[in-house]
């Protein structure tokens, strides 16, 4: 793989930092994890390379890939350390004697903590999916770990997108690193389609489901905006006849991965995911992924189309895009610098014919070389006899379509939302606030927007400052110019808001309260002073 000509050659003959900049699925794990192998000194019983990473499913992905490159390299100890195990298997093995350290930063920071893993002997940090960890919150014990390695070791940071962020850590502990792009920085993977589908948002789960039966082979991942969305739509799917199922961060970890391990064996056709649940997860031969509401950060819609399309195969991203998500899914575009077929969601009729051609494909692939089925041919036959081809083809069909047929015969198409006019778009905008709040959810307002460099990922990690060992759970985000809006689970509304009293954001108070039904903000929560405003929007 490209990334592997670059990278390997390298990390065997030079000392030099480096920055590797692709997608996932291009085979980085091999780029770092094989020359890794060959450099550690099996004869010294220290850590002499750490891999941080995002998730446990990536901890514990990355850490067979580097045992499978070692299988001949005898006495090489390789431990992944991570949250959701048990603390005390980890420090049995870290006294026992560990050569490479793979981890997830919080779990990594806890045992440092304890001083139970030296670090002296380190040689080489790997930072694999970086930009995906800081849009975790994990800045700080990346900052708080590097600061813990010795100050010669080499770090290598493996990356999809360059936010700024991750070019302020590079700039920071890296020694003028070499830079590797494999493709076009911050561009999605070459070998993904995007295909855009516009419905209407109360049409979003019929589209779904229609575009999963006309593609009887798909075999994917469908990304929500929240557990409780994962939840609905998974547990509809599944009382509608799919094999699917959903994957959050409120699942314990024997629960994530027994999805984990039945989406892999493809037992699950369809694994509904949020972002965060989804990062780092690295599952071959994925042939679709589906955007059921697109991401407010776009480079996570990078990160979600970057799951397909891996290892030069082929994948198609879908997005299904409500009219007031079409701003958002311009902005994609612009950002990817490609442009999202427009498709329209399949009729009835389509989806009958792709999966009758299904059938077909598979009846001529089917092996009747059992010798079984030589035994029981025979009596097939005499209980057949009366029926002619013809008959015998249409009772067959029959009998395999007879549910969907009756679900879509004369169901009429799913209507595409018309296009508004300059007015009607800037009354929308103008009233965008005027939304109900979502189901067990309650809408706050908080006195920051785009000028003041408010975004998603800002506005999450000002939440997780402000509330540090509570989970909280985030619906909605709109952002406005000067103030924003966003949605909490009911039942955290008012400890969110007493918790964020005293808190600030770029040595600016920060304010939030119970948004306004008529969608506006609060009274006496505008701008005061307009020479301020100006100033911000200036600096900005």
């Amino acid at each position: 793989m490209p990334v592997q000509e670059e990278v390997i050659p390298l990390m065997l003959e030079q000392n030099n930092d480096i920055i590797a900049l692709a997608q996932t699925g291009t085979g980085k794990t091999a780029a770092f994890g094989i020359p890794l192998v060959q450099m550690t000194d099996i004869t010294l019983n220290e850590p002499q390379a750490l891999v941080l990473c995002p998730t446990r499913e990536l901890c514990i992905q990355i850490t067979a890939d580097l045992q499978s490159f070692a299988v001949n390299a005898k006495g090489l100890n390789i431990l992944a350390v991570y949250g959701g195990a048990s603390i005390e298997n980890q420090l049995r093995q870290l006294k026992k004697g560990v050569h490479i350290i793979v981890a997830t930063p919080g779990r990594l920071w806890d045992l440092m903590g304890r001083k139970a893993v030296r670090m002296n002997s380190i040689t080489n940090v790997v930072l694999d999916e970086a930009d995906e960890m800081l849009n975790m919150g994990f800045e700080e014990s990346i900052a708080e770990i590097l600061e813990k390695v010795p100050g010669d070791r080499r770090t290598l940071l493996f990356s999809a997108t360059m936010p700024m962020q991750v070019a302020s850590i590079a700039r920071k502990y890296m020694n003028s690193p070499l830079e590797v792009t494999i493709g076009t920085r911050n561009a999605g993977a070459t070998n993904v389609s995007h295909v855009a589908y516009h419905v209407n948002g109360r049409d979003k789960y019929q589209a779904l489901k229609r575009i999963a039966d006309s593609e009887p082979e798909m075999y994917g991942i469908v990304f929500c905006r929240t557990r409780r969305d994962t939840h609905d739509i998974a547990s509809k799917l599944i009382a509608d006849g799919y094999n699917a199922d959903a994957l959050h961060g409120d699942l314990s970890q024997a629960q994530r991965d027994s999805v984990m391990n039945k989406f892999r064996q493809r037992s699950i056709q369809l694994l509904i995911a949020t972002d965060v649940a989804a990062r780092g997860l690295d599952v071959d031969d994925l042939t679709h992924i589906v955007n059921f509401d697109l991401p407010d950060d776009i480079e996570a819609y990078t990160h979600r189309s970057g799951r397909t399309g891996r290892a030069n195969k082929k994948g198609i991203s879908i997005a299904l895009v409500s009219p007031r998500e079409r701003t958002q899914l311009q902005q994609i575009q612009r950002k990817l610098k490609t442009n999202f077929k427009t498709a329209t969601v399949p009729s009835g009729q389509e989806i009958c014919n792709n999966q009758m051609m299904s059938w077909v494909k598979k009846l001529e692939s089917t092996s009747v070389a059992h010798h079984q089925l030589r035994k029981m041919v025979p009596g097939v036959y005499e209980a057949l006899e009366q029926l002619d081809k013809d008959e015998l083809i249409r009772r067959m069909a029959g009998l395999e379509f007879e549910k969907l047929l009756s679900e879509y015969h004369d169901t009429p198409d799913l209507q595409t939302p018309k296009e508004d006019g300059p007015r009607k778009t800037r009354e929308k905008y103008q009233n965008r606030g005027l939304i109900e709040d979502s189901e067990g959810y309650t809408r706050l307002f908080i006195n920051l927007g785009k000028l003041d460099g408010l975004f998603p990922k800002e506005l999450i990690g000002l939440v997780n400052d402000s509330t540090r060992g509570e989970r909280v759970n985030l619906g909605r985000i709109d952002l406005m110019r000067e103030f924003s809006f966003f949605e909490v689970e009911s039942q955290q509304a008012k400890n969110l808001i007493k918790s964020m009293s005293n808190a600030t954001f770029r040595n600016r108070r920060v304010d939030v309260s119970l948004a306004q039904k008529d969608g506006q903000a609060p009274e006496g929560k505008k701008e005061k002073f307009p020479e301020r405003r100006k100033k911000r929007e200036k600096a900005w």
